[in-house]
Formats: C-alpha cells, structure tokens, sequence
C-alpha cells in the first residue's frame, strides 16, 4: 500500500531526452516510505491502494529545486558598506576602514554555533518558500579551526529548523585570515593538517577560491588533494575575475562543480567536459557586481557541461534567496533557456552536490523531494518577478508548507 497518492497534476519531471522538461500532462505520483513509488499518465494508474489520495486540481509538480551553491550561515550583514559604495565610497576604502570580508570574518568569528543558526534561519526560510527542499551550505567566514566547525554545525541545525537537505561544504580557503597575511603557506597548513581533518566527520566536500585576490592553484591543489585524501569530494571557485586555469585544475580533482566561470576559457570547458564536471552559474553576484562579462555558456552548451544555478546567497556580492529570480537572471543575463535554468535548479544542480542517485528529478525510486505551483507552464518559474508561486513543498514525502 502506498503512503501517498497524488493525482490530477502536470510533471515536469526534468528527466532528459524525451519531451521539455521531462513533462507529462494529467499526471499522478505514489509515495511511500519517503521515495516516489510510481510516476506516470494518471490513465495507467496501478490498481493499488493509498492511505491517502490528494488531487491537486491540475497544478504542475516539479523536483524540489536544489540551492547548490551558498554561503548561508554568517554573521552580521554589509547593507552599510553596499550604500556607502552606492555612494561612492571604494571597496579599497572600505576595506581599510575594516570592512569587506573581514567584517563579516569578526562578526562571524563572533557568533555562537546557535547564533549563527539563528541569523541563517530566515535565509532558509526564505528558499524554502521558493520551493528548495536541498541546500548546500558553505564555511569560510571563520578562517580559523573552531569557526569554521561551529559553521558547519550551525548548517546542520539550519537545515533541521528550516526542514532542508544540507550539504555542507568547508572553505576555509576563502581568503587568507589578516594574521597569516605574512606568512599564508601557515595558513594553507593549518586547512590542511587541522581543519580539512576535523571537518571530514561534518562536511561533505571542499571548496577554494581560486583567484588572484584568493588561493593560488598550487595551493589549491595541496588543499584539494588532502580532501581527497580524507574522503571528501572537492569543488572550486573558478574564473571569476580572471582565468587562473582553475576550471583545469578542478578537472583534474575530479571536481563536482566549477563555479562562478566568467573568464573561462576554451581549454576550461573543454577540461569540464572531459571530467564531468558541472559547470555552476552565479547570475546573482555578476548583477550585484555589475559585471560585464558572462560565463561562455553557448561553448558550454556545446561542449556537453551540465549547468546548474544557485543563487550564491551571500552577504557581499549575491545577497539572493530567490531560486526562480536566479532563474530569470540565468535567463535574462546569461541567455539560458527557462528550460536549462530549471534543470539548473533541479539535475543538475544534484549533480553538483553528488546527490543525483538520490534527487533532482522525478522518477521512481528517487527521493519525493516535491515542488508544487500554481502556474500554468513550467516557464512561468523563470519568468514571472517575486511572484509567489509555491502551492506546496513536500520533502521525503512530507508536506512541509
């Protein structure tokens, strides 16, 4: 007997090589034991019984869409320092004033395992009523070994209050604290012999930002293969702000994701593609940024890279908690289809966080991770601004709001 039933709905299933967006009119999907027991025309229904039938009256159901790339979990905010660049202040001087990343490191720095869940909490929320039901929570705020645990433990507890999936990920190669600044291979050591080891027990991946104004790629390489070395997969800030070959060398880890990518260049994509590695879309930090200059993604249409899309939420540069803004954004700004940016959302995004087996798409034996939206197509996700669309969100077969 199955837990759930439900019928009278549209899929988008997001499952690849048949229709758009996987989709399949008159619908219905079977629950049970958190999984979807059954999907398909609501005409070939199984003769099996439900503990419980809900029909939801014609609307579409989509995966529960999945926030792979955030730094949720931080202290304090910057709204001040953003109106004061408004304003005309520089980041430089910002900086030097004590602000910037260091900022948010002493407010962060600050901050009890508790507190930080506390000021995390809204920001769940708020992807959560947009229908995520998986985040991926970043560190890289403590820059120091008990930080950065705490911010990972706070994840933890977010992700409980908030009823998410979390993945969490260590980056403490963020930037390099300003008491290393004097002597940083100290500081790519202590990631290494300290903080890579305590976090191989709450964490599920490393990250580094690979940049000029972060971690050099031989740096990021010794931190990668100490992850690696301790069972945890790896994924990378690449070609933000300049290529740093960091696309190439994430490849060659055997990355889950590149992200950000803007500098890309061809030798990356072609690097991605080999490995199968997704590349990850940030369109809300190249808006916040007013940056001029998008990923490649006709070449990494072409080539085969997987894309997926998160919305980076973070408290410099992509203050975002909106998954479908994201999407217009990938859209608006990237020139994805409404298409490519749903499944940037959903498949590809678990792929990105190594959760594909698991979620991403509607198929039986998956997860019954569950959007539901009051719209008429699936396009509409991408297209309509602030719209507030969710009709219900569902979470191993649960229905959480």
């Amino acid at each position: 007997m199955w837990d759930l039933l439900l019928t009278n709905l549209n899929a988008a299933t997001m499952t690849p090589g048949g229709a758009p967006y996987g989709a399949g009119r008159d619908a219905a999907i079977a629950v049970h034991d958190g999984r979807i027991a059954w999907i398909g025309p609501r005409a070939d229904l199984p003769d099996a019984a439900a503990r419980e039938t809900r029909d939801l009256e014609g609307r579409w159901v989509t995966p529960g869409l999945i926030d792979c790339h955030t730094h949720l979990v931080f202290g304090g905010n910057r709204a001040p320092e953003w109106e004061r660049r408004l304003n005309g202040a520089t980041y430089e001087e910002i900086a030097r004033a004590g602000g910037g990343i260091q900022s948010t490191v002493d407010a962060t720095r600050g901050a009890s395992t508790e507190q930080l869940a506390e000021q995390a909490l809204p920001r769940a929320r708020a992807l959560a009523r947009r229908g995520v039901t998986t985040v991926e929570i970043k560190s890289g705020y403590g820059l120091e070994p008990g930080c950065e645990r705490r911010m990972l433990e706070a994840a933890g507890l977010v992700g409980q209050a908030a009823d998410l999936r979390v993945s969490r990920t260590l980056l403490a190669a963020h930037t390099v604290p300003k008491e290393y600044r004097d002597n940083r291979d100290a500081y790519v050591n202590l990631i290494i012999d300290r903080m890579i080891p305590q976090a191989a027990s709450v964490a599920d991946a490393v990250d580094a930002y690979c940049e000029t104004i972060g971690f050099t790629p031989d740096e990021v390489d010794r931190i990668f293969t100490a992850a690696r070395a301790h069972g945890l997969q790896v994924k990378l800030h690449a070609e933000q702000l300049s290529d740093q070959g960091g696309a190439a060398l994430a490849a060659r880890h055997q990355a889950l994701s590149a992200d950000h990518l803007e500098h890309l260049s061809p030798e990356g994509v072609a690097a991605l593609a080999g490995a199968g590695t997704v590349a990850v879309l940030l369109p809300g930090a190249y808006y916040f940024l007013r940056d001029e200059k998008a990923p490649p993604v006709a070449a990494l249409r072409e080539a085969g890279v997987p894309m997926a899309v998160a919305t980076d939420c973070n408290p410099g540069t992509s203050p975002l908690t909106d998954p479908l803004l994201a999407m217009n954004l990938a859209c608006t700004l990237f020139r994805l289809t409404p298409e490519e940016a749903l499944a940037g959302f959903t498949r590809n995004a678990a792929r990105a966080l190594g959760l594909h087996d698991r979620i991403g798409t509607l198929e039986p034996g998956k997860a019954a991770d569950l959007a539901v939206w009051n719209i008429d197509e699936p396009a509409e996700l991408a297209y309509w601004l602030g719209a507030d669309l969710l009709a219900a969100r569902y979470r191993d077969g649960r229905q959480t709001a």
